[in-house]
């Protein structure tokens, strides 16, 4: 006997959302978490629920012409908790939402623990529970469970390395040489960050753009950073890792230098739309950072991911301009990550096929990126709330990014080839007949929104929710 409907398997965002959307369904759910048992995960550093690890922002927030700006609306009318928390703790990035990451697990951790629908276990799971469940593992995933996962899958895990930026203290930044803007003075706050004049950093009113630190490079002082990156020493593989793809969407930063030395200028480096205050033009090169804390006393070195080992980052980074005598908070890193092949292995309402008792939800399923992740738990949560109470609940179209996001992850894909994939346009439908490039991105949002909106409208034919009794019920 238990006193649970369903056990979610990992405390990330995916398991987190998951285990929201179902106790608001009225479901009891047993939340495991290894983190806090006494085990540990080589990139968590926290035992707090829902931890952001690799960067701080969850992107983009503008839904009119982005498609992670999208699906954030769209969980948002889902009663999202991730995306309740991300809003409170919120601080400035121009238009992407980015948040203060302590206080945004905190806060998830914190409203997990006080619904009465919701049991939080401190244990690792080494098997595949036999009753209705959701796996929320992510990347990371405990060696017991990944092998029960391939038992149960009968294929080989894919794998891929992730890296991770790091982060400098604000106070160590040189401010006679950075500044503060957005880029095209796009921001969002409003506001000047924490303990700044409106005359700070080449600053011209309290209304611009400033939600970024900026560090110029000239042409010598970017090459030079160029041949560092190249001839900097790197982390060295485990044999078992060599074979290991990275990810496109989150690249060492010294890779991308490989592919040609104007590859970082069209990157996390390009200068457009930045003017240098002490020139009234755009640098060569820009490195740019992002608050990373409420406090804005920890900033993010914007798409520096690296492999470098840590002496040397030090050594390179503090040649970069404005950041000669930066004091890092956190040093860059590397870990490998695992998922499955989705499209194959799981149906449209991300159950294992073979087992049709166990949902995949996350990174686990191939999915990239923190709020992609949390958008699959969202839906594993509905997904499952639905079938223990009798119902059907159909995927979101794939007009919506919702749809979009779950229709790659269980069946647009080719399985052996199957990559991690953010959400974007092009996972949608395209528009039909001759349009404008410019109205593009606006008509798929508007259709999204129309698709999103007559899903979400009431179905009069469907069975009504079962009634959820709070006595125990048996396990399967």
């Amino acid at each position: 006997m238990t006193t649970h409907h369903i056990h979610i398997v990992g405390g990330g965002l995916a398991g987190s959302e998951a285990a929201w959307q179902l106790a608001e369904a009225g479901y009891r759910v047993r939340l495991s978490e290894m983190r806090g048992s006494g085990e540990a995960t080589p990139a968590h550093h926290t035992d707090g629920l829902a931890e952001l690890v690799c960067s701080n922002s969850f992107r983009s927030d503008d839904a009119e012409s982005n498609a992670v700006g999208l699906l954030h609306q769209e969980m948002r009318r889902l009663g999202s908790l991730i995306m309740t928390q991300a809003d409170i703790h919120r601080v400035p990035a121009g238009s992407a939402l980015a948040v203060d990451r302590d206080n945004f697990s905190a806060g998830v951790t914190a409203a997990l623990e006080a619904h009465p629908n919701i049991t939080i276990v401190r244990e690792r799971i080494d098997a595949l529970p036999d009753g209705p469940a959701i796996i929320a593992t992510g990347p990371l995933t405990a060696a017991g469970l990944a092998t029960q996962i391939g038992a149960a899958t009968g294929s080989d895990a894919l794998a891929f390395f992730d890296a991770i930026a790091p982060i400098v203290h604000r106070d160590s930044i040189d401010m006679n040489t950075a500044w503060f803007q957005s880029r095209w003075n796009k921001g969002t706050s409003g506001r000047l960050p924490p303990g700044q004049t409106e005359d700070s950093g080449g600053l011209s009113s309290p209304d611009a753009g400033h939600d970024y630190i900026n560090c110029p490079m000239n042409k010598d002082e970017y090459l030079a950073f160029h041949a560092g990156l190249i001839g900097g020493e790197k982390t060295e593989f485990k044999e078992w890792e060599k074979d290991t793809p990275y990810f496109e969407g989150c690249m060492p930063i010294e890779v991308m230098a490989e592919r040609g030395v104007d590859t970082l200028r069209y990157g996390p480096m390009k200068p457009v739309g930045l003017d240098d205050p002490r020139t009234g033009r755009w640098p060569y090169a820009v490195v740019q950072l992002r608050q990373d804390n409420a406090q804005g006393t920890l900033w993010n070195i914007v798409g520096f991911q690296t492999k470098l080992k840590h002496a040397e980052q030090v050594r390179l980074f503090r040649t970069i301009p404005g950041l000669q005598n930066a004091e890092f908070a956190r040093l860059g890193g590397l870990h490998r990550n695992t998922f499955i092949r989705s499209p194959e292995l799981l149906d449209p309402t991300l159950r294992l096929k073979n087992r049709p008792n166990i949902r995949f939800a996350g990174q686990i399923t191939g999915c990239e990126g923190y709020i992609e992740s949390a958008a699959i738990g969202l839906m594993a949560g509905r997904f499952a709330a639905a079938e223990l109470a009798g119902e059907t609940l159909a995927p979101p179209p794939v007009m919506t990014a919702l749809g979009a996001l779950l229709h790659h992850i269980t069946g647009a894909a080719v399985a052996e080839t199957y990559q991690p994939m953010n959400v974007n346009f092009g996972l949608m439908p395209p528009i039909e007949g001759r349009t404008k490039k410019a109205d593009r991105k606006r008509m798929y949002t508007d259709r999204a929104r129309a698709a999103f909106a007559e899903w979400l409208s009431p179905r009069p034919s469907e069975p009504v929710a079962a009634d959820i009794s709070p006595e125990p019920v048996p396990s399967a």
